[in-house]
């Protein structure tokens, strides 16, 4: 049984860690941080899990997080780089929720982050923590980069056309929404129920910092950089996240349902729908999936994709759960086989 450290556990990615973590059959939260609300029970804070978690929150111990196998680091970008060298070197698996070790070029994540990055040195051996792209290095990793929740569900959406070269690589488009947890569980004005009910934004729109993660990422599959106009927008729903994607194809002729079919095919949480299917955020609410739409319109050479995942399982909790599963050689789908909540 892994003995599990969450540092970071009173925001949404932490309670939705925790919720899997309750019904996994190899793993057991033992640590949960909070400076401020250390000392309380995990689940007063957390009502859900009453009857699931026997656990208070304590102050960042360094021994106590030493003593796991592996932790997971649920905090704002910048803390998990101050306390992932002295893990390491005690032994523990980390798995970043943050953005700390997502962006290889550092200059580039400075830039975006507005901090000096504290540990270059381990940052450089970090592997970023997109299953269906990484399996085999996750596999070997004592630090994984787990990916933002934008970043997921739009490389996935790519990955088929860009790795294969169908699309043109330099007009790519990615228009995006998501509910308002994705803002995180501190009160912001715009995630008010008065701000955000009736109504639809976008942001970001001059530049968003999933925006070099996710070029990252599809340079690395394209093998050449790509040219990526991503819009994110704040929908009025709870949780989830749907993304459009746009490609110019270059053969028209390529049958895109049998593409996207043999490029997933072994993927246990990527779900190809059928032709002329249309995704919707509710079929993924609550678990690990990501289910991908494929369409071209009649006299167009645009392929459309439409992709929907939960973003704060797949997005956030659940892929680092997956990843954990994956640096534990556990069978990668350990506790994540729920089915989705409807309504």
């Amino acid at each position: 049984m892994l003995n599990v450290g969450i540092v970071g556990g009173t925001g949404y990615t932490g309670v939705e860690l925790l919720r899997l973590l309750a019904r996994h059959p190899h793993a057991r939260s033992s640590v949960i941080t909070s400076r401020g609300e250390a000392g309380r029970r995990v689940d007063e804070f957390f009502p859900n899990l009453r009857g699931h978690l026997d656990l208070r929150f304590c102050e960042p111990d360094p021994e106590r997080l030493a003593a796991c196998d592996v932790v997971f680091f649920a905090t704002p970008n910048g803390t998990a780089m101050q306390a992932v060298p002295a893990l390491l070197e005690a032994g523990v698996r980390i798995v970043d929720l943050g953005a700390d070790f997502r962006i290889r070029d550092l200059e580039l994540w400075s830039q975006w982050y507005g901090m000096e990055h504290a540990c270059p040195e381990i940052a450089a051996e970090a592997v970023y923590g997109l299953p269906e792209r990484h399996r085999a290095e996750i596999r070997q990793a004592r630090l994984v980069a787990n990916p933002g929740c934008y970043p997921t569900s739009v490389q996935l959406g790519f990955l088929p056309l860009v790795e294969q070269g169908l699309v043109d690589l330099d007009t790519l488009i990615a228009d995006a929404k998501s509910g308002a947890s994705g803002a995180g569980r501190q009160p912001k004005q715009h995630t008010l129920l008065g701000e955000a009910s009736e109504n639809f934004r976008a942001y970001g729109a001059s530049g968003h910092r999933h925006l070099p993660e996710i070029r990252q990422g599809l340079t690395e599959a394209a093998g050449r950089p790509v040219g990526l106009t991503f819009t994110p927008h704040l929908v009025p729903m709870v949780r989830g996240i749907h993304a459009t994607l746009y490609g110019r194809l270059l053969d028209t002729g390529v049958d895109l349902q049998a593409v996207y079919e043999a490029r997933f095919a072994d993927e246990p949480f990527v779900d190809v729908l059928p032709p002329g299917s249309h995704p919707e955020t509710r079929t993924v609410r609550g678990i690990n999936t990501c289910r991908i739409a494929v369409h071209r319109q009649p006299y167009s050479d645009m392929a459309l994709v439409l992709a929907v995942e939960d973003n704060l399982v797949k997005g956030a909790a659940g892929q680092a759960v997956q990843n954990m599963n994956l640096m534990f050689g556990l069978d990668e789908t350990a506790g994540l086989n729920d089915v989705a909540l409807l309504p």
